[in-house]
């Protein structure tokens, strides 16, 4: 019987209405059910109607006829149907991945992968290669089941850890009690990193109008000639959860550390704590408030003096910076709230740290610091030890008291220290430490003045790896001038003193007067000029200080060398003595070459100091300290008491030297007599007579 037309314009208007609501399994047994009401061809009348194939209406009416019950779970196919997974086709297809993306140490050493990113596409397009076809959401989908997910780095590792760590740790937290009990208050500090100011990119992201992103440099480390920028220096107060930042414009220096707590404590500290004897700072061990710098402790000291109060300081063990409290109780909300804004002005640095604010009562103060604090500024090792410092019995480098009280304490303003500076360099330039007059010292640094600029512009070429960013002069001076330079290569190639003593007289750090040495003596041996040395010696700089100004005597070299060298004492003449040490101090001099030589991995680079003091004592003096060990007139003890060095000096001595007398034919004489101490082997020497009597 032919399906009326009517019938077939219902079944289209119930399909449109019905199917798009249903899934694959439902849509093929509604189309099941009209097809047999309309009974002999209603499959294809369907088929027709509904727009799909015969065999899906035919699929649904055997379904229908089979009577299966409804799938479990709403399923639209039965478990098992489909194409099978990749995983099942290819069994060796997880291997591959997890061999591609396993840590490195597990992983394949010869993947193309190793050194690049493994990105879903790049992971699939290398399992092709491996003969595995997959697609990147497949293999997207192999890592989660195998336990993979997209993760960044994570700040947990501290370095070797020092076996005293947890110790300190428990250390400060005991202090941070004992002075919080009495309501002394408590700091954190430390430097927030440098920050270049301009219209230059910044991390993070903020929400602005769609389409209207903030415009910056498209190169974030281009900076204009005199580009400024930013030193955030933070005072955390523990207790009362409240931040003190100073923005420098400078140099972060120790001066600049200690002067970002003085600004503290006169603007919150004095307030908040009026009653306070005594301040506890814990901060880090590096950066500008090392443990290592004398400046900073000196710093601290007269800030004591200042404000009357007994400053505390503990620092936390190496490597672990990232436990110090001002980190993540004030810096971290200072980057989340500038996140996204370029910094464009000191103003705008200021004023966005002091908005920071969070939900548990953080407040921030920021005030801008235009002072200046150069590099390079050394204290004198007598002036650190006057200092009312007293370590703690725990780890006294990184525990210490410093008392409000000492008139070494008193502050040095950078212009005092500018302007001692310049008075040592006056006194240094005296000819009897240079051997020239001043003004052929002046000559001497107008020749080499022009070579200096070149030598200049060369090491900051190779420090910065290009050419200049900015314009001449836009940087930092150094604390010595090229004339300045001149000088202290003169004094310290005469022998005068060491590069210690010029530090601690010239208040400049001895790594930056042992650079203008080094550069400084190239320069002078390319032009020929030759420093002779001289008989003085100063050992300190207070000695040397007093020679210029109090006119006190000359100082001489030490004749005790001489005196020893008595044939009683070595039991060889003075000509068979000085025949052996010349004969062995060559051999001294090629074995030290050789160490050296091993040491630096090469040879000597041009301009390098050459050792003006390669050693604590000549090696006329270790041949003749040798002999008179093994001729066993006294101990090492003794010998490093008469030759200035220490006992370990001897020994090495006694073991370097020994076996090239044995080879020269020197077979030592027992001595009959042992002296027990140095002043006993002095006083057995007359100044007329020379010959040596036994010790009372």
């Amino acid at each position: 019987m032919a399906i009326e037309s009517q019938q077939l314009d219902d079944l289209k208007q119930r399909f449109d209405v019905l199917l798009p609501h249903l899934n694959e399994r439902q849509r093929r047994l509604a189309l099941g059910v009209e097809a047999r009401l309309l009974g002999h061809g209603g499959v294809r009348a369907v088929a027709r109607v509904a727009g799909v194939s015969a065999t899906t209406v035919r699929a649904g009416v055997d379904e229908l006829e089979a009577g299966d019950g409804p799938l479990q779970g709403g399923r639209a196919r039965r478990s098992g149907g489909g194409r099978k997974r990749a995983s099942a086709t290819d069994p060796g297809l997880v291997a591959a991945v997890l061999g591609l993306v396993e840590p490195q140490e597990r992983g394949d050493p010869m993947s193309p992968l190793r050194w690049t990113t493994k990105s879903l596409r790049h992971l699939a397009d290398e399992l092709v290669r491996q003969g595995h076809p997959v697609s990147a959401p497949t293999v997207g989908r192999l890592l989660k089941e195998n336990g993979f997910s997209l993760q960044g780095t994570s700040k947990t590792l501290e370095g070797s850890q020092h076996p005293d760590r947890d110790a300190q740790f428990l250390y400060i937290n005991e202090q941070v009690k004992a002075h919080q009990a009495t309501g002394d208050p408590v700091v954190s500090v430390d430097a927030k990193k440098k920050e270049q100011l301009g219209e230059l990119p910044a991390a993070g992201r903020e929400w602005r109008p769609k389409g209207e992103p903030v415009r910056v440099d498209d190169h974030s480390f281009f900076t204009a000639p005199d580009a400024p920028v930013a030193v955030p220096y933070g005072v955390y107060d523990v207790a009362a959860d409240s931040g003190w930042v100073n923005v420098g414009v400078d140099h972060d220096t120790s001066a600049f550390a200690v002067a970002s707590i003085r600004r503290w404590w006169q603007a919150r500290g004095a307030q908040d704590y009026p009653n306070a004897r005594r301040l506890l700072i814990t901060a880090d061990a590096g950066g500008s408030n090392s443990y290592r710098y004398r400046l900073w402790k000196a710093e601290l000291a007269a800030l004591a003096a200042e404000t009357s109060l007994t400053i505390t300081v503990c620092h936390f063990p190496p490597g672990t910076s990232k436990w110090n409290k001002i980190e993540h109780r004030l810096f971290s909300h200072i980057t989340m709230n500038w996140r996204g804004r370029p910094l464009t002005s000191h103003e705008v640095v200021v004023a966005t740290i002091a908005s920071t604010r969070t939900r548990t009562g953080l407040t921030v103060e920021a005030q801008l610091d235009t002072g200046s604090y150069p590099l390079g500024i050394a204290v004198p090792r007598e002036q650190l030890q006057a200092l009312p410092i007293q370590a703690h019995a725990q780890h006294g480098e990184w525990n210490y008291t410093i008392a409000p009280s000492g008139p070494t304490a008193a502050p040095v303003s950078t212009g005092e220290r500018a302007s001692q500076r310049v008075a040592a360099l006056e006194l240094l330039a005296d000819q009897r430490l240079t051997g020239l007059s001043r003004g052929e010292l002046a000559a001497l640094a107008a020749a080499l003045a022009p070579a200096q600029e070149a030598q200049a512009a060369q090491r900051c070429f190779e420090q910065r790896g290009g050419q200049r960013r900015r314009a001449p002069g836009a940087g930092g001076q150094g604390l010595l001038s090229p004339a300045d330079r001149v000088l202290v290569t003169v004094v310290y190639l005469r022998q005068i003193c060491s590069q210690n003593v010029l530090s601690d007289l010239l208040g400049v750090n001895a790594n930056s007067i042992g650079q203008a040495i080094a550069e400084t003596r190239q320069l002078l041996t390319a032009h020929g000029r030759v420093i002779t040395p001289t008989a003085m010696r100063f050992n300190t700089a207070n000695t040397l200080r007093d020679f210029l100004c109090d006119g006190e005597p000359e100082p001489a070299r030490s004749q005790v060398p001489e005196l020893l060298s008595h044939p009683s004492l070595t039991g060889i003449s003075r000509a068979d003595l000085d025949t052996m040490t010349q004969r062995i101090r060559h051999l001294l001099e090629a074995r030290n070459e050789r160490h050296r030589h091993r040491r630096r991995g090469g040879e000597r680079l041009p301009g390098a100091r050459g050792g003006v003091f390669t050693q604590k004592i000549t090696n006329e003096e270790r041949v003749l300290a040798t002999m008179l060990y093994q001729r066993q007139l006294c101990t090492q003890d003794v010998l490093a008491e008469l030759f200035h060095v220490s006992r370990r000096t001897i020994g090495d001595v006694v073991r370097e030297v020994s076996p090239l007398l044995a080879q020269n034919g020197f077979t030592p004489v027992p001595a009959t007599t042992r002296f027990p101490n140095a002043t006993a082997v002095l006083a057995s020497l007359t100044q007329d007579e020379h010959t040596p009597r036994p010790p009372s």
